[in-house]
């Protein structure tokens, strides 16, 4: 199972970012996916969850309104589109898939947003 994210970079103060994590190895339909960041000197934090099959999703309250997580099964991706970003947002963003129990968890891109 493998799991890679991509997407992240230098951005400023109120400017968007798509990340993206590529999937292979399992059977990526039947997993609920999540991303998670963990900012230099604090612990992996969950930012947001979007189930199988893709009609229930989850955030943490910062991100609300902001962040809009996605998956396309026929792809085996899932997406988080970051908008308005906050220099609060930097940190390695990492994606994850779950099932009963088995967690699979990508390298995580870096997200710097500074002006």
């Amino acid at each position: 199972v493998q799991l890679v994210e991509s997407g992240g970079g230098l951005v400023q103060p109120g400017g968007s970012l798509r990340l993206s994590c590529a999937a292979s190895g399992l059977d990526f339909y039947i997993y609920h996916l999540s991303w998670y960041r963990q900012a230099p000197g604090k612990e992996r934090a969950l930012v947001a969850i979007i189930n199988s099959p893709g009609d229930g999703t989850t955030y943490t309250d910062s991100v609300k309104g902001r962040f809009t997580v996605s998956r396309d099964d026929g792809k085996n991706m899932s997406y988080l589109q970051m908008n308005s970003l906050k220099p609060e947002d930097t940190a390695v963003y990492i994606c994850a898939a779950f099932l009963n129990g088995a967690w699979y968890w990508g390298q995580g891109t870096q997200v710097t947003v500074s002006s």
